[in-house]
């Protein structure tokens, strides 16, 4: 049974929502919450751009085209995600990172990224 870790953001306050439209997040209830089972960490919310869309689809994870079999209709820059925190941390590492919210952003993040790298992304 999948239990959802305390919904706390990285700045100690109530973890805020990400987006609804797109439904976002690990249990698709628009926050960045996640538990044990989320093996990739989808606590970092940001805000995608073309160049992330683009840069996410060349290192293998195509968020841009619709899978309809899943319900996902693909996103386009200005869209809120809550993204893996490696793959945050390395579109950061290679200067394509999106900017983030970190009031949606879950405290877990913190575990892979540092948060001096989410407040350099910071809205």
């Amino acid at each position: 049974m999948m239990e959802k870790e305390l919904s706390v953001n990285v700045l100690g306050g109530p973890l805020r929502p990400c987006s609804t439209a797109p439904l976002t997040g690990y249990f698709r209830d628009g926050h960045c919450n996640t538990c044990a089972e989320d093996t990739g960490s989808h606590t970092v919310c940001a805000v995608m751009t073309a160049e992330f869309l683009a840069y996410s689809a060349y290192v293998g994870n195509d968020l841009s085209t619709p899978r309809p079999e899943y319900g996902f209709a693909g996103l386009k820059p200005g869209d809120r995600w809550c993204l893996c925190a490696a793959r945050f941390l390395q579109a950061h590492d290679e200067g394509c990172a999106p900017a983030v919210d970190l009031a949606a952003t879950h405290a877990r993040a913190l575990d892979i990224v540092p948060i001096e790298v989410l407040r350099d992304a910071a809205l």
